[in-house]
Order: C-alpha cells, then sequence, then structure tokens
C-alpha cells in the first residue's frame, strides 16, 4: 500500500530565526561584494560561519539551546557584519553595541564552563573577557597596520587609543551583564546539580 502524502498551508514549516540571520548575511556578502568592499565580505564569511556555532556546541556539548539564546549568539555575528557598511564609521554606538554584545557572549560560555566545573564564575568571566579584548585589540591593531603597509584595504581597523579604550570599557559592560545575570538567563546549559557554589 503506498501513502501520498500532500503539503497543506497548515503543514509547511515557517523558516527559522536561524535562517533569516543567515540571509541577512549573505545580503551584507553581496553588498560587500557589489560595493568592493573586502572588509564586509570576509567578516560577512566568519560571520556566516559563526551563525553555526550554536549547532556546534549543541552537538558537542550535549546542551539544547534556548531558541531566544540562539537568536542573540547568531545576531552578534549579524550586527558586526553588517557594521562592516558603514554603522561602524556612521553610527557612534555601533561599535559599543557590538562589544557589548560579543563580550557577553564570551563571557556567557565561560560562565557556563565555570558552573558546569562546580567553581564561581564571576572572576572568570571578568577576566576571560579582559583577556580577550585585550588580544582582539592587538589583533586588530596589526591587522590595519599590515594592510595600511601592504597597500591593501584592511579587514578589521584600529581607530585609535580612545576607540581602543572605549571597546574595552564596553567589552567590561558586556562581563558585568554576564555576572549578574548569567545564572538566570542561562540555567538550561548547566546541570542542576552544579548551580549552586
Amino acid at each position: 500500500m503506498r501513502t501520498i502524502v500532500t503539503e497543506t498551508s497548515d503543514s509547511r514549516a515557517w523558516p527559522e530565526p536561524d535562517d533569516g540571520i543567515r540571509y541577512a548575511i549573505v545580503v551584507v556578502f553581496l553588498a560587500g561584494l557589489r560595493r568592493r568592499n573586502p572588509a564586509a565580505m570576509v567578516n560577512a564569511v566568519f560571520g556566516l560561519a559563526g551563525t553555526y556555532l550554536p549547532d556546534a556546541v549543541e552537538r558537542l556539548a550535549g546542551v539544547e539551546f534556548r531558541p531566544w539564546q540562539r537568536v542573540y549568539v547568531e545576531s552578534a555575528m549579524l550586527t558586526h557584519s553588517v557594521g562592516m557598511l558603514g554603522p561602524y564609521d556612521d553610527v557612534w554606538w555601533w561599535d559599543h553595541l557590538t562589544h557589548a554584545h560579543s563580550a557577553t557572549i564570551l563571557g556567557g560560555v565561560v560562565h557556563v564552563l565555570s558552573r558546569r566545573r562546580g567553581r564561581d564564575p564571576s572572576t572568570r568571566v571578568l577576566a576571560a573577557v579582559v583577556c580577550a579584548g585585550l588580544l582582539w585589540e592587538l589583533a586588530e591593531y596589526a591587522i590595519h597596520r599590515g594592510a595600511d603597509a601592504l597597500g591593501i584595504d584592511p579587514v578589521l581597523v584600529s581607530y585609535g587609543r580612545v576607540d581602543t579604550a572605549l571597546d574595552l570599557v564596553f567589552n567590561l559592560v558586556g562581563a558585568a551583564l554576564v555576572v549578574l545575570f548569567g545564572d538566570r538567563a542561562l540555567t538550561n546549559l548547566v546541570p542542576e546539580d552544579t548551580t549552586t557554589l
């Protein structure tokens, strides 16, 4: 006996938010291609790859992200990619937003790992975000200077000392948010027997 399945309007699945974010990053890539903006294109490629991190973490760590957590992580990739098309230069708060957003993601990872090991995450979150922020700023500076020396467009831009200092401040804002709200926002990623210290 053969069963025939027909698709009705009720059975059609809606696109996932992941798909929308990924399509938007592809649009950023195409806009970068059209504008001949290699920085936007390179960052869109890395951003698109980054949208698959929640899937990889779920498979490797045996956890399940809540839908808002997936969108939160993936939207950081989108805001950074879009920023390369002009908002980093034209919108005064864009860089602050992306630094705080990215810092909360790194801080969240450190928070979850610390809790899963039965350790207090506060100092580890702050230390990891500060160290990663300093390394990022050094890499940004080196890439920018190297590109200038080679006469090519940099894929990352360093805007000077004040910008670097503000980047580090907003990284700390992101870390502080994780320290304050991590236990409430990330409980689904930590086994119950390790959440209290």
